[in-house]
């Protein structure tokens, strides 16, 4: 059946990259801009008008005043210069092994492609030489590559212990987080992030300043204590550090009339010092011998942003805005020192605000990677704040985020356990997902297709192995009907539209050799995770839950290979829908009881 030819009565606005390999399906098509790779727009969105403009600056503009150019016009390092950040590899025009490993990770990128963006400053690589003697499996972060996430645990001073934060570890992990940071306050804080640094195989973060101030008060902290407190964190591994630097006296006053004041531990610690001595904030001024010890390490800056708003009504005041201006600066420092830099944003944000947020931040700080917290879009759904701040990730990673820090459930209400982990590594996986899909970036749609042609050929199989979390698509399918059929409990056999497509020989809908299945069959017993899944939900009775975990007998008449009971193939129509809505009223009324 071919396509009635006719004039399109609507326009399509300009079109990117389409993040489907083999462009399948019918969709035109990304509506970001065109990649740019090798610029400041490599996968980016259009302008809204009034945005900020990238900058033209790069690291490559902020090169340490001791080299020069070459006659061929390359930067000379001085002699006897010996590399050691992947920014210096980069510069001196060198591939290093976790450059390649960036590109196997991220096949839409060559090596000298990630190269580039490293010696640009806009993509980073973390791997602390000490954590690549480990387990670490280098990644990038950048806006060339893939969005990231990043989980938050840590120990407090009245729940958890190290066990259990290597227990969170891998747990994040096996949720997809592409960093962790360790943010203990309390318990050994030294031996819990060794420990983590030696188990982990993704990047490790802290804010070091949480660990300066065990033992004593915030007034007491001086120069040498930071720098022995950095050092010995560097020479344990840490890949990043979060540093407040850029909360400067000046900005205090900015404070004063805020709803909610500063919300950032570090910023706040640091604003008391400074108001305490009546001096510039330390961190800030001593930021060249702080880059001097991330060097010696290859230790990312992670430059904090310590006034980020933690209301609405705080959102892009003057106090947030002035500090993200002194982060360009500190930026610009730490690139002459040859240190990697990425950016941390806000925060609590309006939906409206958040394009112009990346994009000032793309432009003061000059396409240093932007790692943003959410941002949340508002501020009443306590307990759902995975949700409302992954509402805002997803848009801040369309607009030039380049990783986002998760949210839990517990935010702002106590310490996230297992399943709060779980919980915001999910949410923000979908919106790094959703943000990559939308900016075209290769090959970021073709597991979507993959599970959409297993959905239209009705092989549950393949739909659920192809699902992002397998027990739990296939504990909510079974929790209703545990047959693998042509239809699904939300609509029955004769109301199945996708049955219904795959049946009208004129559309391909459904078709895909692959994906196709003979007869209908009972599916497995569940597995321990499935079990647990539907024990949490409290739908059906532990009867029915038991029943379905052992699957000594089949459900509806069906055994493997044969045609379940509620298959109007087997039975009439009407039959086949008695059967399904007294199977369903069935188990409605076990749990009410």
């Amino acid at each position: 059946m071919s396509a009635p030819k006719y004039s399109r009565p609507y326009e399509l606005p300009p079109l990117g990259h389409n993040p489907s390999s083999a462009q399948q399906g019918t969709t035109p098509g990304s509506f970001a801009n065109p990649p740019q790779l090798g610029g400041p727009l490599a996968f980016s969105s259009p302008d809204t008008p009034g945005m900020p403009a990238p900058s033209e600056k790069t690291a490559w503009d902020f090169m340490p005043p001791d080299w020069t150019h070459g006659a061929d016009g390359a930067w000379q390092p001085p002699r006897g210069f010996v590399p050691v950040t992947q920014l210096e590899h980069a510069r001196l025009g060198i591939v290093t092994r976790e450059m390649r490993r960036v590109a196997e990770r991220e096949p839409h990128l060559t090596p000298e492609q990630v190269r580039d963006e490293v010696a640009a400053g806009r993509m980073v690589i973390p791997a602390n030489k000490q954590h690549l003697l480990f387990r670490l499996d280098p990644m990038a972060i950048g806006r060339a590559s893939k969005t990231k996430v990043n989980a938050n645990m840590g120990a407090s001073p009245i729940a958890s212990s190290t066990d259990e934060e290597v227990e969170k570890l891998r747990w994040a992990e096996r949720w997809g987080a592409d960093t962790v940071m360790d943010l203990s306050t309390g318990g050994d804080l030294d031996a819990t992030r060794a420990a983590i640094v030696q188990a982990s195989t993704v990047p490790i973060g802290t804010v070091p300043i949480y660990s300066m101030i065990i033992g004593r008060k915030i007034e007491e902290l001086d120069e040498r204590v930071v720098l022995e407190s950095l050092e010995q964190q560097a020479r344990q591994g840490v890949d990043y550090f979060t540093i407040h630097a850029g909360v400067l006296r000046e900005h205090l006053p900015f404070v004063r009339e805020r709803l909610i004041g500063i919300v950032s531990r570090g910023g706040s610690l640091l604003a008391k010092w400074m108001l305490v001595h009546r001096r510039q904030n330390l961190m800030y001024e001593i930021w060249d011998e702080i880059c001097q010890v991330m060097r010696r390490h290859d230790v990312t800056f992670s430059i904090g942003d310590g006034l980020r708003p933690g209301g609405l009504a705080d959102a892009s005041d003057e106090a947030q805005l002035r500090e993200l201006a002194t982060l360009g600066e500190l930026t610009e420092r730490a690139w002459r020192h040859g240190v990697q830099v990425m950016v941390e944003g806000p925060g609590h944000v309006p939906f409206d605000q958040i394009e112009y947020n990346m994009k000032l931040q793309r432009r003061l700080c000059h396409g240093a990677p932007f790692y943003v917290l959410g941002p949340l879009v508002t501020d009443v759904f306590p307990g759902y704040d995975h949700i409302t701040s992954c509402i805002g990730a997803t848009a801040a990673a369309y607009h030039g985020a380049a990783m986002l820090c998760y949210v839990t459930p517990k935010e702002h209400l106590g310490l996230p356990k297992r399943d709060d982990v779980k919980q915001g590594c999910v949410a923000y996986k979908i919106a790094a997902h959703a943000a990559d899909v939308a900016l075209g970036i290769p090959g970021a749609r073709d597991r979507d297709d993959e599970l959409t042609k297993a959905r239209a050929a009705l092989n549950w199989e393949r739909h659920f192995e192809l699902s992002f979390d397998p027990d739990l698509a296939r504990a909510y399918h079974d929790e209703d009907l545990d047959v693998d059929t042509d239809f699904c409990a939300m609509c029955g056999h004769d109301w199945c539209s996708v049955r219904i497509s795959k049946e009208i020989q004129e559309f391909s809908s459904g078709k895909s050799a692959e994906y196709a299945w003979d007869k209908p069959k009972v599916t497995a017993a569940l597995t321990p995770d499935q079990r647990s899944i539907l024990e949490q939900r409290g739908v059906l009775s532990p009867a029915e839950i038991h029943r379905l975990a052992s699957k000594t007998k089949a459900r509806m008449g069906a055994e493997a290979g044969e045609k379940a009971a509620c298959h109007s193939d087997f039975v009439d129509d009407e039959k086949a829908r008695r059967l399904q809505e007294e199977r369903l009223a069935g188990e409605s009324a076990a749990a009410d009881r």
